[in-house]
């Protein structure tokens, strides 16, 4: 046991966390249990106690008691993103960076920000802010949790699209909002959660008692988990020394003695009891060189059960096993170890000492659990295939060595002298273990003894020793011989375990690099496909999607062959994201083992391996190799689709903003000339008097400057560019306008103002309110049979006020009632009244950002309706202007 001291590791994160911004979660285990409450309550009493707090996001969801809450910060205002004909209010990141408050209250930890926004989810604008060295204090459910969602998803029946890394939370201090769920169903119950509709739908589904007691049980336990390593990373950074269990922890250690399965379920059992994680550990010692294909087998299995059954696989090389098995334990901080132990002889325990004995006695705090392994001792069964006779080869080289340096002494002996021709003879001892390993080396040892008593002891030429003197230089030298040999041997066995270590970590390196020098899928599938098969000695092949489909994009060797049952291994893994196929627990007739490419944007490939023959495809000794390659090729698809994405991005945004300059243009240049053509009309009509021509061609020039002010404002709609300037606005004055406006197209139809003076002011840009209005009575006066009615009615409704437009044409399409808002769509005979298709994306994209609603629907005694609401909070009170 070395000297506890610090870790670098946990000093530099340590470190990197001071640099950054704290970031508190308010964790709950549903909606409703008071997250946004906690929140806001201790950004209160940091305000109180001097910090500077800014709100940035909180969802009060219409509760006046939180809107109270929220009341005494400076609240950010949103930041506008105009999603195709909608306008979003989102998190303004950039206005956060630039007030730069020391903390920032920001809820709803896991939301995905709108399309356009900078980052595609808020966690990403949090941790911009953090590195920026702003405090954040958020909120999330724990079915958000990216490792929880699977298990959430399974007793819920509902699966949350938008997630958080867990790593994030891992860096993150995390306080639990807990509400028992009899009080959360009181909650719901009398309407603080949801509206009464929601919140009955919620109690049978979501809600329900089981769900509620389950999620807070997880909440619990995930909490517990972050402190648990938060504490072991404080200790590893001050070097102190204990298990400090926050959280248990189970090891067990795998080797190649039989009942290895049972020793694994026991472990499992234990994690289970104690709801903990756990880890099989495998021990690579020199002695692994040695060990049969039984034992290898043995250890290939166990590790293989282990997998499965879910633990994590780890393999330590060590010089001895204890030394390993420890060094693993005490830096994983594990508060329980499960071993096997095999009944062995007295001999056996004597020569090699019990690893559990050495375990109990150097683990203080830890709990050792023995399980009874195997019936026979493993100096029969584990070993036994390891221990055949030495190779012959190396016996007889070693034999050969001491023969010449017998010879050598004869020739030199009457230089040296009789008492230094002993230690001539451990130069083959040595040189034969360094070559030839240990078996070999010992009999060397032996025969050197021989040789030396028989050449060189008197009397010479006989095994007999008559100087007592002589019987001790001998022994001496047997024992030396073989110390040596043991030594030698050992050091090089671990010089090859290292050699391999190496070879594999300059493997992974220049695999790594490979990687980062390709920059398409196929020259990436090609790399991955010819470094695994050379590596594991593999067939290998890789599957990616295209156009539903698994296809071949690379292979090692080409053209490899695949089977119905092969390719459907490869569909589940690729599905499910899960391995299937041979040696695995699904489609186990395949000839191959497919492993999915899993990555944060979801499975991009599956990567197929195959070993002729009946062997495992991959080896005990080369899964943690294996794995890692599968996790580097997994990165370098995910860098290649993003790398696309990223493309795709900036060619979408160059062909828009191409389009909205075209468009511009087109527009403010088109709008002076047809003003002179307007003003050409109507001096013509001054002079010569009013003619249908000259009244086509002023109706017609009106028409395209409609057009081209359409396009120039939708252009300022998608592109981001409205500023909205609310004010007080009566409704009688804004009808009245836009009818005044539109008097040519009105003419033929008798227009009703149903507009009650009595109507109080509403919120909104009179620009875009006039617009609004415009290509509404457009619209009714285009559709419209003449001399037919177009009624504009105002109304006080209990949520608010709405302003409709009826008219008496045909109405609305059946199912189009929504579409109609989008872009250039337009209805039938629509080509024939000249419209462009966007004049209701204009009112749509207006009434979004002055944050009303816009609806249409047939009318029942024909004819169609088109509404725009006021929300009762853009409705003021007070009248003074008609009081006067």
């Amino acid at each position: 046991m070395t000297d506890a001291r610090p870790s670098p590791d946990a000093l530099l994160r340590a470190a990197r966390r001071e640099a950054r911004g704290r970031l508190k979660i308010f964790l709950g285990a549903a909606p409703g249990v008071g997250k946004t409450f906690e929140m806001l309550r201790e950004g209160a009493d940091l305000m109180r106690g001097g910090a500077d707090v800014v709100a940035g996001v909180v969802e009060t969801h219409g509760r006046a008691e939180t809107e109270a809450l929220v009341a005494p910060f400076e609240v950010l205002p949103r930041h506008a993103i105009v999603h195709g004909t909608h306008t979003l209010a989102e998190f303004d990141i950039d206005a956060m960076l630039v007030r730069k408050p020391s903390v920032a209250l920001i809820d709803e930890f896991a939301h995905t920000n709108a399309p356009g926004s900078r980052h595609p989810k808020r966690w990403q604008d949090i941790e911009e802010l953090r590195d920026a060295g702003i405090d954040v204090l958020t909120t999330l459910n724990v079915q958000h949790v990216e490792s929880l969602n699977d298990v959430v998803a399974g007793f819920t029946r509902v699966r949350v699209r938008e997630t958080v890394p867990d790593a994030i939370l891992d860096d993150a201090e995390i306080e639990i909002v807990d509400l028992p769920p009899d009080e959360l169903i009181e909650r719901l119950k009398a309407g603080k959660v949801y509206v009464p509709h929601e919140a009955t739908r919620a109690l049978g589904h979501f809600f329900s008692k089981s769900n509620l007691s389950a999620l807070r049980e997880l909440a619990l336990r995930r909490a517990a988990q972050t402190v648990d390593r938060h504490l072991l990373e404080h200790v590893a950074s001050v070097g102190e020394r204990g298990t400090w269990a926050a959280g248990e922890r189970v090891v067990v250690a795998i080797g190649d003695q039989p009942g290895g399965d049972a020793l694994i379920r026991a472990a499992k059992r234990l994690a289970d009891a104690l709801h903990a994680s756990w880890t099989a550990v495998s021990v690579e010692t020199p002695r692994n060189a040695t060990l049969g294909a039984a034992g290898r087998a043995r250890m290939a299995d166990a590790l293989k059960l282990a997998g499965g059954l879910g633990a994590t696989i780890v393999t330590v090389p060590a010089r001895t096993v204890f030394d390993g098995l420890c060094a693993h334990i005490v830096e994983t901080r594990a508060t329980a170890v499960v071993v096997g132990k095999s009944r062995r002889s007295w001999w056996f325990e004597l020569r090699h000492g019990s690893v559990v004995d050495r375990l109990v006695r150097a683990l203080d705090g830890v709990a050792v659990h023995v399980v009874p392994v195997g019936d026979e001792p493993v100096s029969q069964i584990a070993e036994a295939p390891s221990r055949t006779p030495p190779a012959i080869r190396g016996t007889l080289i070693g034999l050969a060595l001491v023969a010449a340096t017998t010879a050598a002494a004869v020739v030199v002996q009457p230089v040296l002298g009789p008492n230094s021709i002993d230690l001539l003879y451990l130069l083959p001892v040595i040189a034969t273990a360094t070559l030839f390993g240990l078996r070999s080396s010992l009999i060397a040892s032996v025969a050197a003894a021989l040789a030396y008593n028989f050449f060189f002891l008197a009397p010479l030429y006989t095994f007999t020793i008559s100087d007592p003197q002589n019987g001790v230089t001998l022994v001496v030298l047997t024992l030396v011989a073989i110390v040596a040999s043991r030594l030698a041997g050992g050091l090089k066995r671990e010089a090859t375990i290292g050699a391999r270590t190496a070879t594999e970590n300059a493997a992974l390196a220049a695999f790594g690099q490979r990687l980062a020098a390709v920059s398409d899928e196929h020259g990436t599938a090609a790399a991955v496909c010819e470094e695994v098969a050379h590596l594991l000695d593999v067939a290998t092949v890789l599957f990616a999607r295209d156009g539903g489909a698994l296809v071949t994009i690379g292979a090692a060797p080409e053209n490899p062959a695949i089977g119905a049952i092969d390719a459907a291994a490869a569909e589940w893994a690729f599905d499910r994201g899960e391995p299937a196929g041979r040696d695995t627990g699904t489609l186990t007739a395949s000839d191959w083992q497919f492993h999915p490419l899993e990555t944060a944007l979801g499975v991009l490939g599956v990567l197929g391996i195959a070993r002729h023959g009946s062997g495992d495809p991959v080896p005990a000794d080369k899964r943690v190799l294996f794995t890692t390659l599968v996790g580097q090729a997994a990165l370098a698809h995910e860098r290649l689709k993003l790398e696309a994405n990223a493309r795709e991005v900036s060619a979408l945004k160059q062909r828009d903003d191409l389009r909205a300059t075209l468009l511009s243009s087109i527009g403010h240049d088109l709008k002076t000339p047809l003003t002179a053509v307007v003003a050409a009309a109507d001096a013509l009509a001054t002079e010569h008097g009013a003619s249908a021509t000259t009244e086509t061609l002023k109706g017609e020039a009106r028409r395209l400057r409609r057009v081209f002010d359409d396009l120039v404002e939708m252009t300022r709609i998608e592109s981001g560019a409205l500023v909205v300037r609310r004010e007080a606005t009566d409704l009688t004055d804004a009808v009245a306008a836009a009818a005044q406006d539109l008097r040519a197209e009105l003419a033929r139809h008798r227009l009703v103002l149903d507009v009650p003076p009595t109507l109080p002011l509403v919120e909104a840009d009179p620009r875009m309110l006039h617009h609004v209005l415009i290509n509404l009575l457009g619209n009714a006066a285009k559709f419209a049979d003449a001399g037919t009615p177009i009624t504009i009615q105002g109304r006080r409704a209990p949520g608010g006020v709405t302003l409709a437009v009826l008219d008496a044409g045909p109405g609305l399409p059946q199912g189009r009632e929504t579409t109609l808002f989008d872009r250039f769509t337009r209805v039938d005979g629509d080509d024939m009244s000249g419209g462009t298709g966007l004049g209701l994306a204009i009112v749509k994209g207006f009434a979004d950002a002055m944050g009303l609603g816009v609806t249409g629907r047939n009318r029942d005694e024909g004819g169609a309706v088109f509404e725009v609401s006021w929300p009762e909070a853009a409705v003021r009170r007070a009248l003074p202007e008609r009081a006067a």
